[in-house]
């Protein structure tokens, strides 16, 4: 009588491959974290950056660092009436904030100046503070 040998390691519980199960796994957490607003963004930065990256990315108050540095850095169109209709043949919804003033700055001949918000007004001075050296080149 031959015996059959017995496999070393943890028993089957699956009738699944390892390979297809990691899959699944990685499958379901991929659809958790888009139900949960969560999305993966790949860089491609030098290995020393994107270490550094990684590592401050798990520091408390990393996020709103980063979304101050973002705000400084970009321009919501959604959020500026008279940017937007200038913006009309982007389909993207954020532009960087040097892109912004020169928009501005291409198209002021466009822009109603008496219908312009105070907060928009003052995102217009301060990209020209920033980028503008102080002036509107209109």
């Amino acid at each position: 009588m031959n015996a059959i040998p017995k496999k070393r390691g943890r028993p089957s519980t699956s009738p699944l491959t390892r390979a297809e199960q990691l899959r699944q796994a990685k499958r379901a957490q991929r659809r958790r974290e888009r139900r949960a607003g969560l999305s993966t963004v790949e860089l491609r930065l030098p290995e020393e950056l994107a270490d550094r990256l990684r590592i401050a990315s798990r520091a408390t108050g990393f996020e709103a660092a980063l979304n101050e540095f973002l705000d400084a850095q970009l321009v919501d169109l959604e959020r500026w009436p008279a940017l937007r209709e200038l913006a009309w043949n982007r389909a993207d919804r954020w532009i960087l904030a040097r892109d912004a003033l020169a928009l501005y700055e291409r198209n002021w001949r466009f822009v109603d100046t008496l219908r312009l918000e105070p907060d928009e007004r003052k995102l217009i001075d301060r990209l020209k503070q920033e980028f503008g050296g102080g002036m509107l080149h209109a």
